[in-house]
């Protein structure tokens, strides 16, 4: 059985991006973005007013003083007018600083009478005013290659004047249950039929970390069905399989895929759940076999699938898990010759303390229940030692 690193280097080295593609900005939210992103405006592309106010020249603002104005400028309207000595002009948040003005005072603290204001208090030179550029300057690069954009990416991109972003393309993955046995949610089944949940759960996975995640139909025990179903692999960049990947009787994905060019590099590791975890090549297409069982395929999904696709979105991925530092919420017995998930709670702590996690006392793989609860997967290495509460372990957490 492979090391659960082993098994992750040999997935990915065989995977690389999808290529690239040019989105609207407004759908480019979630996108691994491929060029960077420079500023073909700068922003406020000319200084303005950051309040309501009067646009006045600081060797006026005294105390008493009294100015006439001289006109308004809306924002949107710039004034073609220069303020010069004992003048000013009335503005509005967003209104473009007029020419000899070079300060703002709040109407809060001017009296006006007709056409002409009085001075309450006094003031500093640039005071109020966003000055051209303040926020980033024409030519500026603004976001790196590389970076998963967010809502806020995109409203920075936006306001650098961008309509199109180029971004990695989406890799199309398609999610294949296998088995007599499965079931749509509601349709009738028999006493012993399972519901297709884990292909379900998985596709949701997938989704949500930016695959085009595609749920085919479930192909049954037999040959002929398993046959078809590889006809639907061409135009993938990764098909995932659910169920038929282990040694039993009617675990079939194996040798019905054998003529159509699957290429196997490994079938078993050294983990739980999860054991009989496939990879190889279908013909041009990447493949990995989850096992059957949904808990397993899911824990599968976090620790091998979601790699995979982040590397063929362009996002660079190690072997080794990202994991994170928390404390152990319950005692723990000795580990075997697997590398252990165990589905757990998390409990935060104040003053930046590591979480607490607590396994739950059950950890049976068929248990889709306690997998919904669970906030994060403790990692316990082959034959770990017996374990306390209260010493430290490590994390996976779960999206």
């Amino acid at each position: 059985m492979l090391d659960v690193a082993v098994a992750r280097a040999r997935i990915l080295e065989k995977l690389s991006p999808c290529g690239l593609e040019t989105v609207s900005v407004a759908h480019a939210c979630g996108r691994v973005l491929a060029a960077p992103v420079v500023a073909r405006l700068s922003n406020p592309p000319v200084s303005v007013s950051s309040m309501d106010g009067y646009a006045v020249r600081i060797d006026d603002v005294q105390e008493g003083a009294t100015l006439d104005i001289i006109g308004e400028a809306p924002a949107g309207h710039p004034s073609s007018l220069t303020v010069k000595k004992g003048q000013c002009m009335r503005l509005f948040t967003g209104s473009q600083i007029p020419a000899g003005a070079d300060t703002v005072l709040i109407q809060e603290n001017m009296r006006r009478d007709g056409n002409a204001v009085t001075l309450l208090s006094g003031g500093k030179a640039g005071q109020f005013i966003r000055k051209q550029g303040q926020d980033f300057q024409k030519g500026e690069t603004l976001l790196s290659a590389g970076k998963v954009l967010t809502a806020r990416d995109i409203g920075l991109a936006a306001a650098a004047g961008h309509v199109w972003l180029t971004v990695s393309r989406r890799p199309r993955v398609g999610i294949l249950a296998t088995g007599d046995e499965i079931v749509l949610p509601g349709d009738p089944a028999q006493p012993d039929s399972i519901v297709n949940s884990g292909a379900f759960m998985v596709t949701a996975f997938l989704r949500s970390i930016g695959a085009e995640a595609v749920l085919l139909p479930v192909a049954r025990d037999n040959v002929e069905s398993l046959s078809t179903a590889i006809a639907q692999a061409d135009h993938l960049d990764l098909l995932v399989t659910i169920g038929g990947a282990s040694v039993g009787t009617y675990d079939l994905v194996r040798e019905a895929f054998k003529p159509h060019g699957l290429n196997l590099d490994f079938w078993k590791i050294a983990m739980r759940p999860g054991r009989p975890l496939m990879s190889g090549q279908l013909g041009k297409t990447p493949m990995i076999g989850l096992p059957g069982n949904p808990v397993a395929a899911m824990v599968c999904s976090v620790v091998f699938v979601a790699a995979a696709v982040r590397t063929l979105m362009g996002l660079p991925q190690g072997a080794e898990l990202e994991t994170e530092t928390a404390i152990l919420g319950a005692d723990l017995k000795e580990n075997d010759q697997r590398q252990d998930f165990l589905r757990s709670t998390l409990r935060s702590q104040p003053d930046g303390q590591p979480p607490i996690a607590t396994p739950f006392a059950s950890q049976d793989s068929a248990q889709m229940n306690i997998l919904a609860q669970s906030d994060a997967l403790i990692i316990r290495a082959p034959h770990a030692p017996p374990q306390k509460a209260g010493t430290l372990c490590r994390i996976l957490r779960l999206p």
